[in-house]
């Protein structure tokens, strides 16, 4: 007696944690199961059922997530473009705060990673990047300072 009130209470804690033991026929149905195989068997299915619902709820949402952005009026590639960009704008902005004086190496460098940027943001409505707008604005400043400079030189 004591060992079927074991597996009872085992198979309703398995029941819990999959999330079907709202279902009150659930405890009907584990109490007849006495072939360890067949619970082998629904505790396999269980587990195929749960890994199908996470992988359709994982692509539900990037097909949630694509549709916003196209809502937005912008191309996934656009975007993921500006999720790179603004990671370059970042580093543009230390770069840029750090540095008050560039050779005529990293004033190249600076200058096409800058185009890079503003090409991308560029693309992304501007209500998208508002919270970027210092960071850009200063990279922009540089920018034209370098160039201002490389102007002048030539």
């Amino acid at each position: 007696m004591v060992s079927k009130l074991t597996k009872l209470f085992s198979y309703i804690k398995f029941a819990f944690l999959s999330n079907i033991c709202y279902n009150c026929n659930v405890f009907v149905i584990l109490e007849n199961f006495s072939n360890s195989k067949t619970l082998k068997e629904v505790l396999n299915m269980t587990l195929i059922i749960i890994i199908y619902i996470l992988v359709f709820a994982i692509f539900a949402l990037c097909g949630y997530a694509v549709m916003q952005i196209k809502l937005a009026g912008m191309n996934v590639k656009d975007f993921w473009s500006f999720i790179e960009a603004n990671q370059i704008l970042d580093k543009l902005y230390e770069f840029s705060q750090k540095y008050k004086t560039l050779n005529k190496q990293q004033q190249v460098v600076y200058l096409m990673e800058a185009e890079k940027v503003f090409t991308a943001f560029d693309k992304i409505p501007d209500i998208i990047w508002e919270d970027e707008f210092k960071k850009y604005d200063e990279v922009l400043k540089k920018y034209k300072e370098i160039k201002m400079e490389r102007w002048i030189s030539n």
